[in-house]
């Protein structure tokens, strides 16, 4: 059974956020988590693509363009399920909330547009625990590309797509690539009933609407006593 369409069984609680780069998830996400320790709870954090091992061989894969769709696509899996066993699953079944900066959804979307079949990717990662909050930050193109370039130099060749030959400037393959993937998304959403946030909002509407979306995922949730999670 596909475990991302059945609510997990572990008394802590799993909230998710997703969006193309540039979206400002990782701000929202990182502002949400202090607001929880300001309301006495621990919430432990976890991001994509974090596992020390996997993230040099993707790292020498990139930089060689010697990645194909499937081998990156296994490698995000295998990244995940150390995630998912070191990271995710020991807070969850202590009673603690875990904030995840990407989730499967990344792979569901950046996979299939870089060549991988949409079912296939869906099997690969179907042991992932539904999350008890999946929030989706939805930006235009032009946005997105506008945060990226004022916050640094250029923007990298992998997140722009380069590895498929869409276009021959950086900018401009970025709009094509992660357009696709906005359309990805979009799938994404009404299937998995993510929440959808209006990421060209300002950063204080923005957290205002994910506070509030937390509030209501953690209205059946009891922390639980040091005591408690080492039990």
């Amino acid at each position: 059974m596909d475990s991302l369409l059945t609510p997990h069984h572990y008394s802590g609680k799993l909230i998710i956020v997703e969006g193309i780069d540039g979206s400002g998830k990782s701000t929202q996400l990182q502002l949400a988590m202090r607001y929880l320790q300001a309301k006495g709870l621990r919430p432990s954090f976890t991001e994509w693509n974090s596992a020390d091992l996997v993230k040099a061989i993707t790292k020498k894969g990139k930089k060689k363009m010697s990645l194909t769709p499937m081998t990156f696509s296994l490698l995000h899996a295998t990244d995940f399920a150390h995630r998912l066993v070191h990271n995710i699953l020991p807070p969850l079944k202590a009673g603690l909330i875990v904030l995840a900066d990407r989730y499967v959804y990344t792979a569901f979307a950046r996979d299939v547009i870089r060549g991988c079949e949409r079912d296939w990717v869906r099997r690969v990662f179907q042991f992932a625990p539904r999350p008890d909050l999946a929030l989706y930050f939805n930006v235009p193109i032009d946005v997105s590309v506008s945060r990226l370039i004022s916050g640094r130099a250029k923007l990298k060749e992998y997140e722009a797509g380069m590895d498929l030959g869409l276009a021959g400037d950086l900018v401009s393959s970025f709009k094509i690539f992660q357009g696709r993937i906005l359309g990805e998304y979009a799938k994404i959403v009404r299937e998995y009933g993510l929440t959808e946030i209006d990421a060209t909002q300002s950063i204080g509407e923005q957290q205002q609407t994910v506070r509030r979306l937390i509030d209501q995922t953690l209205a059946d949730y009891k922390p639980q006593t040091p005591q408690q999670s080492v039990a």
